[in-house]
């Protein structure tokens, strides 16, 4: 296997940097590649695609604002009553569409300023959604840097499904060999509880001793929104539809979020943590496209553009539609593999490649790079 090395500096989607880099050695075939994605930059950027987008941000916020106090003047003028199940539902997708343009403003793509994004982020985030900004954009910069990669993309190292052989075999017993080999018939009712591992995982992350920057704001927004919210609905609510209330809206808020990230990444090739690769490749090859209209565009907060959107992280979410053409059409000239499905057809490769490796299959997506640099 040949080792490449970045020649490219790499973009990463917020402010923190991740810098690890292996010692430079030469190879042939490092400056091509590095001058590819500087080629592709320019085109993306003579395109007017980087470009900042303040009229559909700022309309935006405002709607995000809006649609939050009118949902707790329904919620409250409601009652209690069974009803609010329905209400339950539309807070979980507001909160959804909430953390998707904090999303967006963590990765620069609404002002020029680092200092506003971050704000924007804060408010929305913590105090809006009730995640920790700090928590999301540590985990967050180390996928965009290496998705994919074992041992340093954390997004496949979950707690509860399998995701590598190695995963597998350090959880296999006589009682989780069964779920292993079945875990895809679990993966969809496992994500109705991604919304309460997220607001744990969060406060776990502002009370816990490593450095965060704005911890007190943190908290703070954490507090106010988590406990402001509960309040809120055990006084509005009698106990019993409280309950219920909270439950469908952290279901749904889990299921939403975890529906549009399972798509992205899942059953792409996973790389060696030994093996480099070029940005460009390492971007496109590890990422998956899902086919749609802009609806899906919306419901999906332009997550389905996943490929661009590694690629060029502080794009505004509204010009990825335009770019996506182009992008797919360069890596097409370059044989590059370029994936891009259905909604649908992506889940079925995530529950096939997940039933695979639960049933133990060394590599059943074997990364194509590593037998292309083996020849080398």
């Amino acid at each position: 296997m040949t080792t490449l090395d970045s020649a490219v500096p790499v973009p990463q989607p917020v402010s923190e940097r991740a810098p690890e880099r292996a010692p430079h050695r030469s190879r042939p075939g490092t400056a091509r590649e590095a001058s590819e994605f500087t080629e592709l930059a320019h085109r993306i950027t003579s395109a007017g695609l980087l470009r900042r987008r303040y009229g559909y941000y700022w309309s935006k916020l405002a709607v995000v604002l809006l649609l939050h106090v009118a949902a707790v003047v329904l919620f409250v003028r409601i009652g209690d009553s069974w009803w609010q199940l329905g209400t339950a539902v539309l807070f979980a997708v507001l909160y959804t569409q909430t953390a998707f343009l904090g999303h967006d403003a963590a990765h620069r793509q609404i002002f020029v300023s680092g200092k506003w994004n971050d704000w924007i982020s804060l408010v929305l985030a913590n105090l809006l959604v009730g995640l920790s900004y700090g928590w999301w954009q540590h985990k967050h910069t180390r996928h965009h840097a290496n998705p994919n990669k074992r041992g340093s993309d954390p997004d496949i190292e979950l707690p509860v499904l399998s995701l590598t052989p190695e995963q597998v075999s350090r959880r296999r017993s006589r009682l989780t060999g069964w779920v292993l080999a079945h875990q895809g018939a679990f993966f969809f009712p496992i994500l109705f509880l991604e919304g309460l591992s997220l607001h744990a995982s969060s406060i776990r992350r502002v009370l816990a001793r490593e450095p965060l920057k704005r911890r007190g704001w943190e908290i703070a927004f954490l507090t106010i929104r988590i406990g402001g919210f509960l309040a809120l609905v055990f006084w509005v609510l009698s106990p019993g539809v409280a309950v219920a209330f909270l439950g469908v809206q952290l279901g749904v808020f889990g299921f939403y979020m975890g529906c549009t990230f399972a798509p992205n990444h899942k059953g792409m090739p996973l790389v060696p943590a030994s093996m480099r690769l070029d940005f460009l490749r390492r971007q496109v090859m590890m990422s998956r496209n899902i086919r749609g209209n802009r609806v899906l565009d919306v419901l999906m907060g332009g997550l389905n553009y996943q490929i661009e959107h590694h690629l060029f992280p502080s794009m505004p979410r509204v010009h990825l539609r335009r770019a996506a053409p182009m992008v797919a059409a360069y890596c097409a000239d370059r044989d590059i593999p370029y994936a891009a499905t259905g909604l649908f057809e992506s889940y079925g490769i995530v529950l096939r490649y997940i039933n695979r490796v639960g049933l133990g299959e060394r590599d059943p997506f074997d990364c194509p790079l590593i037998a292309q640099r083996r020849s080398i």
